[in-house]
């Protein structure tokens, strides 16, 4: 038997982006149409007018309920508080910005209703994006899975549908360093793909540049896996191997008087030590800083303002 949502709820985290929120939220209700929804539109610290844009969607239409941050904690977290003060049995989680269109959900609904716990949204098309940027996403993804082993799919990212009984699991994973599409993966379930093509920008510019998107993509990797900190414990044995097999071949150069005494060469020998010293120290550093975050158990975000939203209970 086909199940059927009582409360639907749509989370989507927004960063100045005061021009998108009446387009996006007439574009759910239009998607949607009669269904029992609750829309939670999280402001993560905005400056320009992106607030007050919600608080009067919110006042014209109940449904909308509004998240405010009490300053900019990041996409992630974001997204968490959203997740967290949702009361739907299905939860929709995807981005502010129009480029996941909301018109998709009803078929990711249909998957659900037919008893998929959690239905993925993958990009058949970026339009709008540069080559480097599709190349070099694929190349994040195909990466993330041969070093974590979770079966994410290349080109999907966070617009997904949850069952709640997924999403409280997803939610009882406190850690600081969210990749919410790896963690929806990593917690099982039963999960489908939905295609979808990926819009251009309603109106703004993207909150990721790449100084961004290279961090986001190393605390993906690292929340993940240890694999990177192999690679600096190989590293280290493979030149301690090189150094020891270096010690008889250069006594015999030495004694049979070809040893050609150069600083140049010395000097690239120790660069190069030192540089691969150094990346396995900063790796290394990259996890004991993760766990310097963890074991302070500060709150993920703090909460400015609610609005048509009580404080959830967890």
């Amino acid at each position: 038997m086909k199940r059927e949502p009582e409360l639907l709820s749509v989370v989507a985290p927004m960063y100045e982006e005061q021009d998108t929120v009446d387009p996006f939220t007439d574009r759910v209700a239009a998607a949607l149409g009669d269904l029992n929804y609750e829309l939670i539109l999280v402001n993560d610290g905005s400056k320009d007018g992106t607030r007050d844009a919600m608080a009067a969607a919110a006042a014209r239409d109940p449904r909308v309920k509004v998240v405010s941050l009490a300053r900019n904690f990041g996409h992630q977290p974001a997204l968490t508080a959203g997740l967290e003060h949702a009361r739907g049995d299905a939860i929709v989680m995807l981005d502010g910005d129009l480029q996941d269109p909301p018109e998709v959900i009803p078929q990711m609904l249909d998957q659900w209703r037919a008893g998929i716990d959690v239905v993925y949204a993958v990009r058949e098309q970026r339009l709008g994006e540069t080559a480097f940027k599709r190349v070099t996403a694929r190349g994040f993804y195909r990466t993330f899975r041969r070093l974590t082993g979770l079966d994410l799919a290349v080109e999907s990212g966070d617009f997904r549908l949850m069952d709640r009984r997924a999403l409280d699991a997803l939610l009882s994973m406190p850690e600081r360093n969210r990749f919410l599409r790896g963690m929806t993966v990593w917690i099982g379930f039963s999960q489908i793909a939905v295609p979808f093509v990926r819009q251009e920008r309603h109106a703004g510019v993207t909150k990721y540049p790449l100084r961004k998107m290279l961090r986001f993509s190393f605390d993906a990797i690292t929340s993940f896996s240890s694999t990177p900190l192999q690679w600096a414990t190989f590293l280290g044995f493979f030149f301690s191997l090189v150094a020891f097999l270096a010690i008889p071949l250069t006594v015999v150069a030495r004694y049979a008087n070809i040893f050609e005494r150069g600083v140049p060469t010395t000097i690239i020998i120790v660069l190069l030590l030192g540089g691969i010293q150094l990346i396995t120290l900063g790796i290394i550093g990259e996890y004991i800083g993760r766990i310097y975050d963890e074991v302070k158990h500060r709150p993920l975000y703090v909460v400015g303002e609610r609005i048509n939203v009580e404080e959830p209970s967890r």
